[in-house]
C-alpha cells in the first residue's frame, strides 16, 4: 500500500422500503467509508466497512473504534500488514481499499492469485422475489422483462403453502425459461424441508439455500429429496460442517465477504467451490455501489462463465454513493465498467468524521 493520508467518512442510506434482516425491520443503510489517498500522484481508493444489523456480530459503533484503534496505533502499515482478530466488516473494507490503492495506481484492474480465468465480461445476477403468490408472479414477469433469468424466492417455516403455490405457479408460466433458486434463512427443521420437497414440481428448483435449522441434515435432506442445498450462513456459523456435508449434496456457496472474514478469506471459498464443482455466488449485505463493484469484479475474476450473484440489493437503496449509480444491463453486469465506476465516489453523499497523515 502506498497512500499518504487516511480518511474516514459515515453515510446514510435509506432503503427504498423497509427491509427486514433477521426479524429486524430496516430502513436506512448506514457504514463507513476509508480513502486511502496518495497525495503525491492524487489518486484515491475506497472500501466500505457495513456491519449489517440482524447480521453481523458487530455493530457500526463497534467496527469504527476498532477501525480507529488500528489506524491510530500504526497497526495499519505500508507493507499491507492487517492485525488479526478484525471483525469481518472491517478487515473487508482494510483490503478493499488496499487492493484498490494498489489498482488505481497501477492503471489496472486487480488479478486475484489461485482463482483467475480470463475475467469474464459479464456476471448474471439473480433478482430477489418474496411475497404473495401474485406479486411473486408479477415481479418474476416484470425481471424477465428486464432480461433476468435468474430468480431466488424467499421462503420461511410459517409461509409454506404461499411458497408452493407461488413455485408451481412460477413453473407453469416459465418452466425452464428460468431458473429458481430459494433461500429458507435456516427456517425449515427436517420434516417440513422433505414436506415440502414433496410439494414442489420435479425440476422447479437449481438449489435451495440454508434449507434447515440444523445443517448437519443437509446430507440426509439430500439422500430423502435429492434437492441440492447451497450454504451461506453455515459458512460462518459453523465454518467446520462446509468440509463434513456431503459434496453431493451441495450445490452452491453463497459468498458474502464483509460476513465472511474478508476479501482474502472469500478467495480461498471461492477456490474450494472452484475445486470442487460447486457455483461460488458472491452476494451482498444491501452495500453500496462501491462494494457492489468491487464483488462484481472478484465474481468476473474467479470464472470465465460466472454464477448468477447476489448482487441486485442495490435496488433497495434510494441512492447510491457512486457518481455514476451501480445498476445492471438486461439482468447482466457489466465487470470491467462497474469496477472502474465503483472507484469514483461522489463524496457529497459522505460525512467526513477523521484524517490521518502516514
Amino acid at each position: 500500500m502506498k497512500a499518504t493520508h487516511i480518511l474516514l467518512y459515515r453515510y446514510t442510506v435509506p432503503f427504498i422500503e423497509p427491509v427486514s434482516v433477521k426479524g429486524q425491520w430496516l430502513r436506512q443503510r448506514e457504514g463507513i467509508i476509508l480513502a486511502l489517498k496518495n497525495a503525491e500522484v492524487n489518486h484515491t481508493a475506497y472500501g466500505e466497512i457495513a456491519p449489517l444489523p440482524g447480521l453481523h456480530e458487530e455493530s457500526l459503533e463497534s467496527a469504527e473504534e476498532q477501525l480507529v484503534g488500528v489506524l491510530s496505533k500504526s497497526a495499519f502499515t505500508n507493507n499491507g500488514t492487517l492485525p488479526d482478530g478484525l471483525f469481518s466488516s472491517v478487515r473487508t473494507g482494510l483490503e478493499m481499499a488496499m487492493i484498490n490503492l494498489d489498482a488505481v495506481i497501477s492503471g489496472n484492474a486487480p488479478a486475484f492469485s489461485g482463482v483467475m480465468e480470463r475475467a469474464a465480461k459479464h456476471v448474471p445476477v439473480n433478482a430477489l422475489l418474496f411475497g404473495e403468490t401474485s406479486q411473486v408472479v408479477k415481479r418474476a414477469e416484470e425481471y424477465k422483462g428486464l432480461g433476468y433469468r435468474t430468480f431466488k424466492l424467499k421462503i420461511s417455516s410459517g409461509e409454506i403453502d404461499t411458497a408452493i403455490r407461488s413455485i408451481k405457479e412460477l413453473y407453469r408460466k416459465f418452466g425452464n425459461g428460468m431458473e429458481l433458486r430459494l433461500d429458507a434463512n435456516q427456517s425449515l427443521s427436517l420434516d417440513e424441508a422433505i414436506s415440502f420437497a414433496g410439494h414442489i414440481p420435479k425440476g422447479s428448483i437449481a438449489y435451495i439455500e440454508e434449507p434447515l435449522t440444523q445443517a448437519e441434515h443437509i446430507g440426509e435432506f439430500h439422500a430423502k429429496t435429492s434437492l441440492l442445498s447451497a450454504l451461506d450462513e453455515t459458512l460462518w456459523q459453523k465454518p467446520e460442517l462446509l468440509y463434513k456435508i456431503p459434496a453431493a449434496a451441495l450445490c452452491a456457496l453463497i459468498l458474502k465477504p464483509n460476513r465472511l472474514g474478508g476479501i482474502s478469506a472469500t478467495l480461498k471459498l471461492a477456490l474450494y467451490a472452484k475445486k470442487n464443482n460447486l457455483l461460488a455466488v458472491f452476494s451482498s449485505a444491501f452495500e453500496s455501489g462501491i462494494s457492489l463493484s468491487f464483488y462484481s469484479w472478484l465474481a468476473a475474476s474467479g470464472n470465465s462463465n460466472p454464477a448468477a450473484c447476489g448482487l441486485d440489493t442495490y435496488r433497495y437503496l434510494k441512492h447510491d454513493l457512486l457518481e455514476t449509480p451501480f445498476g445492471s444491463e438486461q439482468g447482466l453486469l457489466d465487470a470491467y465498467r462497474l469496477y472502474r465506476e465503483g472507484m469514483i465516489v461522489n463524496e457529497k453523499e459522505l460525512k467526513l468524521t477523521s484524517l490521518w497523515t502516514l
